[in-house]
């Protein structure tokens, strides 16, 4: 079974759901506090790929797990730190445009730093793994911004069906990810079992440093507390389907291996995020 033609839709319908939500009025609110943006932005296109390549360069990862970690670091966001966010108590409007933005301006930074990636592998650990930059262009341009822009063109010709495609799919996309992570072990299980500690251990790193670096970026912007949440969440969450449509994609990696770091971050991530739940909704009660 070739994974990748779950893993499209999937990721087709998650950025249909994001384009749905999409606010001009919430945009506007937020631009009016760039500070967050700045810290949001900073934290998820800068910040987490340096992390990855450090992370992975600390535990020498084989060159496809060492490009699938930064690959995975490239694909900030998804819809799904927008729910996390919501159960933190956090700003979600803040979220949904991280999200939004993050999702755009990675049609850029995601080829840029996936060539110096390919690039780097090659000269340090003479890995020959090639990266068509115009193919992931375009699959980014077909699988990001299309969907988005059809959702916010929806909301605003058919505002009422919208919303309840929106509150559909929110209830479906986390199940629809989970079905790929188990179809995806099933189909790698000993690959996935023999690396299992090696890349635990590198999600774990990546996923607390990238935390932790979020909430550092928001005490130096001094922002207030609800945001900072949003801050943690946005940059230490990862859009886990977009990782894996580039690395399976015929068009550009056609390499299954290159996706296991991010089902296995996809998994330890959820963890670590519901741990961070339960101490949010510990430290800081319903007023």
């Amino acid at each position: 079974m070739n994974t990748v033609w779950i893993v499209l839709p999937i990721l087709i319908l998650l950025m249909f759901q994001l384009g749905i939500g999409l606010d001009g009025r919430a945009f506007v609110r937020v631009a009016r506090h760039p500070a967050a943006l700045f810290a949001g932005l900073v934290g998820q296109l800068v910040v987490l790929p340096l992390v990855a390549f450090g992370v992975a360069r600390l535990l020498c990862l084989p060159p496809v797990y060492f490009l699938g970690l930064v690959l995975v670091a490239c694909c900030p966001g998804g819809s799904s730190s927008n729910v996390f966010t919501m159960l933190a108590r956090g700003d979600v409007a803040l979220s949904v445009t991280l999200t939004a933005l993050s999702s755009l301006i990675t049609l850029i930074t995601l080829p840029a730093v996936m060539a110096f990636a390919t690039r780097y592998v090659a000269l340090h650990a003479g890995a020959a793994i090639v990266l068509p930059v115009g193919r992931l262009f375009v699959q980014n341009i077909v699988l990001l911004f299309l969907p988005m822009a059809c959702g916010a063109l929806f909301r605003r010709w058919r505002p009422d069906a919208a919303w309840r495609a929106h509150d559909l799919l929110g209830r479906v996309a986390f199940p629809a990810l989970m079905l790929l992570a188990a179809l995806f072990f099933v189909q790698y299980a000993r690959t996935i079992v023999d690396h299992i500690a090696l890349l635990g251990a590198a999600s774990g790193l990546l996923i607390l440093l990238a935390s932790a670096s979020g909430a550092l970026l928001a005490r130096i912007c001094r922002l207030g507390e609800a945001v900072r949440r949003t801050i943690v969440i946005e940059v230490g969450m990862q859009n886990a389907a977009q990782a894996i449509a580039v690395a399976t994609s015929p068009l550009v990696f056609a390499r299954d291996e290159m996706a296991i770091p991010a089902i296995v971050y996809a998994l330890v991530m959820n963890v670590v995020l519901l741990c961070y739940l339960r101490y949010v909704r510990r430290s800081f009660p319903a007023q």
